[in-house]
């Protein structure tokens, strides 16, 4: 935390622009050797044009704007200066080399965010939303990010954190001041509600943050039916090109075909599976395994069966198999048919007739969406703590419930409470730190 780091900000690639970013108490410093202008009688946040100068022989090197933010007010909370050159990477490699030849660092991966972190400007859900927002792939998975870059995280978790605070102050005082008289007694009658409308409110943000988890991640989606049913032409369809064989021979798909789509805000990660039946061939059996192990994983399973056809045993068999499991069932093949049941869906893969499957997907995932407008937890470390937390409060209730002492009771609370404060980075490891950060990007 003591030097004075830099790095490219900016993608190394030819371009339009390119920036170098030093952040450390000498970046005003190291900058002012390199630059034409004194940036020292530079106002806070001001961009000043000049030119980069070799300060061996004092020749200029590049045209630049320097932008000059004073600490605290800058992304670090440190003294900050961008230099924004042209984009080419060799002059952009070359002003970086001056920088550290006057004494900067070069940054590790993620380090400016994270020295953001560590000076209190941001908390660590602000920190990790940063990186969310250089990996959305979507408008709602970017629209997610900015509200996690907001803040909304903290202000979600905020009423939560003082509402155990307030119960592990209020079974203190009645611990260690019993005589006092003006001081409430913390029966069970006072503590249990108080605990179980907790618990309510963390199962909603749990829900919602499922769908979120769901926005940013991608639906698993395994396309499962019998041979030759058309799950192979389903995927061409969904997809908008050839990428999986078809043929009338049964057992074409003997491996997994994978691909993805974006569907009104929502990404499926489809996996079109081998044809489920029983075969003597060796490779064929390996496909089917692996398909049996994806309906296992699968976080929505496409059921494909044949419209032209009554259903067999094994049709039977995949719906029993897979009634517990999210899923849409397609009746493939609706061209050859002369009468539907409007209730059911219908579609032809091969003469990609499947609006009426994007229709339905879209209203099975449209309630998902909800959740843009209310704040969430953005991640797995997240969603982990706030399951951990949830669960030392059910024993904390469950404990009071059978009449527990309530000095032992309060040993779960205050863990619920350390959950909590982890998610925010107000209580944290070094090891879970560094390994957040280095996922970064160098100049980030």
């Amino acid at each position: 935390m003591s030097d004075t780091i830099a790095a490219i900000a900016t993608s190394l690639a030819d371009g339009a622009v390119s920036i170098i970013r030093i952040s450390g108490d000498e970046a005003i410093q190291i900058a002012d050797t390199l630059f034409n202008k004194d940036l020292q009688k530079q106002a806070a946040n001001t961009i000043t044009y000049g030119f980069i100068l070799d300060p061996n022989n004092q020749e200029r090197v590049d045209e630049v704007l320097v932008s000059l933010f004073r600490k605290p007010h800058s992304f670090s909370g440190e003294d900050v200066i961008e230099i924004n050159c042209h984009g080419g990477r060799f002059i952009t490699k070359e002003i970086l080399k001056l920088v550290l030849g006057q004494g900067a660092r070069l940054a590790n991966p993620g380090e400016f965010t994270q020295r953001a972190f560590l000076n209190g400007r941001i908390d660590l859900t602000q920190a990790e939303s940063v990186m969310d927002m250089i990996e959305a792939g979507d408008r709602l998975s970017a629209k997610m990010a900015l509200n996690g870059i907001r803040g909304s995280v903290k202000k979600l978790l905020e009423p939560l954190i003082t509402q155990i605070l307030d119960m592990i102050a209020h079974i203190e005082v009645n611990i260690d001041y019993p005589e006092y008289t003006d001081i409430e007694e913390l029966t069970d009658d006072v503590l249990l509600p108080s605990i179980q409308q907790w618990l309510t409110r963390i199962d909603e943000i749990l829900q919602r943050s499922n769908s979120g988890k769901i926005i940013k991640e991608g639906v698993k989606t395994a396309i499962i039916g019998k041979p030759n049913v058309g799950k192979s032409s389903l995927l061409n369809a969904l997809l908008e090109e050839e990428k999986a064989i078809v043929t009338d021979i049964e057992g074409t798909t003997r491996d997994i075909v994978e691909g993805s789509i974006h569907l009104q805000g929502i990404t499926l990660h489809l996996i079109d599976t081998a044809g489920l039946r029983e075969s003597d061939d060796k490779i064929e059996q390996i496909g089917i395994a692996k398909t049996r192990q994806l309906i296992e994983e699968a976080q929505l399973i496409l059921l494909v069966l044949d419209a032209n056809r009554p259903l067999d045993e094994t049709d039977y068999a995949l719906i029993e198999d897979t009634k517990d499991k999210p899923r849409l069932i397609v009746y493939n093949k609706s061209d050859l048919l002369k009468q539907q049941d409007n209730e059911q869906i219908y579609i032809s893969a091969k003469q990609h007739q499947i609006d009426p499957l994007l229709n339905a997907l879209k209203e099975y995932y449209d309630r998902h969406t909800a959740v843009l407008y209310e704040p969430i937890l953005n991640n797995e470390r997240q969603i982990g703590l706030l399951n951990c937390a949830k669960q030392h409060m059910e024993n904390a209730y469950k404990a009071l419930s059978n009449q527990c002492e309530i000095d032992l009771v309060q040993i779960d609370i205050q863990e619920a409470y350390r959950c909590l404060k982890e998610i925010l980075g107000e209580y944290h490891r070094e090891d879970l730190l560094d390994t957040l950060f280095a996922n970064f990007c160098l100049g980030k």
